[in-house]
């Protein structure tokens, strides 16, 4: 079954890591967290989970569609959402703008 999900919030930058590599991210919170937590303990009850409890999904921001994965997040319960530097130059985003996105788990 495939659940659709909409979520707008902050794109922001986290830099890091052993090689400084700087991500941009979404983080998903809210209803669609929790809908995206539920859809993630079925698929293990199933046996069918993945690495870091990760989710795939295809994903749309305005225009441009992308097929990735979230990730849960520790932090704030939440869930990430990497936005590809291909996606925010065709959507023209920048840290701190607000995003729609559109998910299909």
């Amino acid at each position: 079954m495939t659940e659709q999900l909409t979520h707008t919030g902050p794109l922001w930058r986290w830099t890091g890591g052993s090689n400084n590599g700087t991500w941009h991210f979404l983080t998903i919170d809210g209803a669609a967290a929790e809908a995206l937590s539920g859809t993630a303990i079925m698929r293990k009850l199933e046996g069918v989970s993945r690495g870091f409890g990760s989710l795939k999904v295809k994903a749309r921001i305005g225009g441009t569609g992308f097929a990735t994965s979230v990730f849960p997040s520790k932090s704030d319960g939440g869930w990430l959402l990497p936005v590809k530097a291909a996606v925010r130059r065709a959507e023209d985003l920048v840290e701190g703008d607000e995003v729609e996105v559109f998910l299909e788990v």
